[in-house]
C-alpha cells in the first residue's frame, strides 16, 4: 500500500473499470489516507478515523466493482453486504453484528492462505514421507478404545538391524517410483476426519457443531483413495498441522480492524421516513443498528473482539425512489464523501466491450477458441451492440453494464450452441453489424410492440 499514490490506485482501477473518475478519485484518496495514517505517531494515529464515501448511481455502473478491486488490490479483507437482508431488532432478520464476523472470516481465509504459502514446501516433505509409510506400512484396523483403557493393545516387536535395512531399501524404491509418477493409481487406505454439515441455529451465526466441537471427540473413517489424492489430503493435514492458527487468528482481526473494508450495498432501500406505515416501519431500526458500527464499537466473535473504529464503509444505492436525505441524519454524518457515478453512455457501452483487461468480447472469445472457433467483431457490430445496449436501458429498466451480457449471450447463442462438434476444424467466424441486427430484430420488434400495448 505504501507504493500506491492515489494516481497510481486510479490507474490499477482504470484496467477494469470504465469511466466513474469521481468515484475512483474518492476510493483512492481513501485509502492513500490508511497509509498515511499509518505513518502518524501513535498519540494522534488512534483519533483519525477513516472517512467513509457514499456512491450513489443506478445498477450497473461500477459501484461494486470499485470497491471489489480496491480491495484486492492492497490485499485487504473485503466483504459485501446488502443492507436490506438486515431487520430491526427484534424482528425476524439476521444481526447488524454479523456483518463484521463476516469480515473477520474472509481476513482469516485470507491470513491463513498467507501462512499456508509458507509453510508449502515443509507440508509437502512430510505428506510425501506419511505416503511412503501408507505405502509400506498400511493402515491397520482402528483400535478399540476400550482396550486402550485397558491395555490390551498389541505389542509391537522390535525392528532387527535386517529389518531395518530391508525396510530403508524399500522406502527408497517407494520413493523413487512416486517421483517418477509411476503410482499415481495405485489404492491406499487412508484414516480421515469425517466431515460433519453444519448445524446453524435460525436467525443466528452460531454452529452447533463448532459449539459442540471441544466436548464430542473427532469421528475418523477409513478411505480407499489413489495416491495422487491421498497426496493433497496429506499435504493439507500437514499445512495444517505447521500453521499457528492462535498467530492466524490474532494477525486476521488486526487486519480486519486496520484494513477492512465494508462494502454496504442497497443502502436506499432502508431509506424512508419515521413515520411510514406496514412494511417500512422497521427501516430506520435498521439504520439505528448499523449506527454503532459505521460510528466505532466493539463487536464480539468467536475469535475475539474486534474494533470498528477504523473499518472503511463504502455504502451505495440508487437513490431513485429515496433521497440521501432520507437517512437519518447520524448516519448521513458517518459517509461525508459522496459522489455520484454517471450513468453509462453509448461510448462507455463500446469501452467495456473492449478496453478493461477482462472485457467481455475477449471472455468470449477464449470460451469459444475451446471449440475451434476463432471469434472476431469489427468496428460496426461494437457499435451497433453498445447502441441496442444503450436503447434498451432507455426504454426499459436501466440495469447498466449487465445488458451487455444480455445482448451478447442472444448475438452468440447459435454460435455458441453449434461450436464443439467432435472433431470439427478451426473456424474463423466474424461479426458484423448485419449479424447483430439478424440476431436482435425479435428483440427490437418486442420492445417496438411494448409502445402500443396499455
Amino acid at each position: 500500500m505504501a507504493m500506491l499514490t492515489p494516481r497510481q490506485i486510479v490507474n490499477e482501477l482504470d484496467r477494469y473499470i470504465v469511466g466513474q473518475d469521481e468515484a475512483k478519485r474518492a476510493v483512492a484518496v481513501a485509502l492513500r489516507n490508511r497509509y498515511r495514517r499509518k505513518q502518524l505517531p501513535e498519540e494522534i494515529r488512534e483519533e483519525v478515523t477513516p472517512k467513509n464515501i457514499l456512491m450513489i448511481g443506478p445498477t450497473g455502473v461500477g459501484k461494486t466493482e470499485i470497491a471489489r478491486r480496491l480491495a484486492k488490490l492492497v490485499t485487504a479483507p473485503f466483504v459485501k453486504v446488502e443492507a436490506t437482508k438486515f431487520t430491526e431488532v427484534g424482528y425476524v432478520g439476521r444481526d447488524v453484528d454479523s456483518i463484521i464476523r463476516d469480515l473477520v472470516e474472509a481476513s482469516i481465509r485470507m491470513v491463513k492462505e498467507e501462512h499456508t504459502e509458507r509453510v508449502r514446501e515443509a507440508a509437502r516433505r512430510n505428506a510425501e514421507d506419511r505416503l511412503i509409510d501408507l505405502i509400506v506400512h498400511p493402515v491397520k484396523k482402528k483400535t478399540n478404545p476400550i482396550d486402550v483403557l485397558l491395555g490390551n493393545t498389541p505389542k509391537r516387536s522390535a525392528e532387527t538391524p535386517e529389518e531395518s535395512e530391508k525396510l530403508s531399501a524399500t522406502r527408497g524404491e517407494v520413493r523413487a517410483a512416486l517421483e517418477a509418477g509411476e503410482m499415481e493409481e495405485r489404492l491406499v487406505e487412508i484414516e480421515v476426519e469425517e466431515t460433519m454439515p453444519r448445524a446453524d441455529l435460525p436467525g443466528t451465526d452460531l454452529n452447533m457443531n463448532d459449539m459442540l466441537g471441544s466436548i464430542l471427540p473427532k469421528k475418523t473413517k477409513l478411505r480407499k483413495v489413489p495416491v495422487k489424492e491421498a497426496r493433497k489430503i496429506l499435504r493439507a493435514e500437514e499445512e495444517q498441522a505447521l500453521i499457528d492458527m492462535d498467530a492466524v487468528y490474532t494477525e486476521a482481526i488486526d487486519r480486519a480492524e486496520q484494513d477492512g473494508i465494508v462494502f454496504l450495498d442497497e443502502i436506499d432501500k432502508i431509506a424512508g421516513k419515521g413515520n411510514a406505515n406496514g412494511p417500512d416501519v422497521s427501516r430506520e431500526g435498521v439504520q439505528r443498528d448499523i449506527l454503532p458500527i459505521v460510528e466505532g464499537s466493539t463487536v464480539n466473535t468467536k475469535y475475539g473482539p474486534v474494533k470498528t473504529d477504523h473499518i472503511l464503509f463504502i455504502a451505495a444505492g440508487a437513490f431513485h425512489v429515496s433521497k440521501v436525505s432520507d437517512l437519518i441524519p447520524e448516519l448521513q454524518g458517518r459517509f461525508p464523501v459522496h459522489v455520484t457515478l454517471k450513468p453509462l453512455t453509448k461510448e462507455d457501452y463500446r469501452r467495456i466491450l473492449t478496453q478493461p483487461e477482462n472485457a467481455l468480447i475477449r471472455q468470449y472469445q477464449l470460451l469459444l477458441r475451446v471449440d475451434n472457433v476463432e471469434l472476431s467483431f469489427d468496428d460496426s457490430a461494437l457499435d451497433a451492440i453498445a447502441e441496442h445496449a444503450f436503447e434498451a436501458n432507455e426504454n426499459s429498466e436501466n440495469i447498466g453494464a449487465r445488458r451487455l451480457h444480455t445482448v451478447l449471450e442472444r448475438i452468440l447463442s447459435d454460435v455458441a450452441f453449434n461450436a464443439g462438434d467432435g472433431d470439427a476444424p478451426q473456424v474463423d467466424f466474424v461479426v458484423d453489424a448485419n449479424y447483430v441486427q439478424s440476431q436482435l430484430q425479435d428483440a427490437v420488434k418486442e420492445r417496438d410492440l411494448k409502445k402500443y400495448i396499455l
